[in-house]
């Protein structure tokens, strides 16, 4: 099982830990945020939490409720018009074993129940399978082609309600 947190800024050293764990691991499937992330990464960090509080993002950590280790993030960023694009990325140590969906699941039940937003878009490239299967597991579908910093992608849509 997992829960999803809302950032907070007593995650930071969590955060800025796991970030660094899987920097390898991420740059494989996504652009590598670069050494300045991981230098600025405290201001970043504040930017994100004001952004958060500003109503126009919603930031999530991906905790494991067995043994609280931080094993991904979930994110909801520029929420305009009841819809906001969804952003995520589970550690290497839990890939492969459904959290991403679970995760991805939730964030979607709260996007519609806390939140009050009424769809979600997402997009990932071509060659990030695990990805594009997650989203149709959630509940998205393919609404167009689109390019991810120079590779060809797919963007995806899921309409919410209340009920989900």
């Amino acid at each position: 099982m997992l829960r999803l947190e809302r950032l907070r800024a007593d995650h930071e050293a969590a955060l800025l830990a796991f970030e660094r764990e899987n920097r390898e691991y991420f740059a494989r499937s996504v652009p590598d945020r670069g050494d300045a992330y991981f230098a600025e990464f405290p201001a970043r960090h504040r930017a994100l939490l004001a952004e958060q509080a500003s109503g126009t993002c919603h930031f999530h950590l991906v905790v494991d409720d067995g043994d609280g280790e931080l094993i991904g993030r979930v994110n909801l960023v520029d929420a305009e018009d009841a819809v906001a694009d969804l952003g995520y990325r589970i550690g290497e140590r839990a890939a492969g074993r459904g959290a991403a969906t679970a995760a991805v699941g939730e964030v979607c039940r709260l996007a519609a129940s806390a939140y009050g937003l009424r769809a979600l878009t997402a997009a990932v490239t071509l060659d990030n399978a695990a990805s594009a299967a997650v989203l149709r597991r959630t509940g998205f579908t393919p609404v167009g082609d689109t390019v991810l910093d120079g590779r060809p992608g797919t963007r995806y849509r899921r309409a919410l309600d209340a009920a989900h």
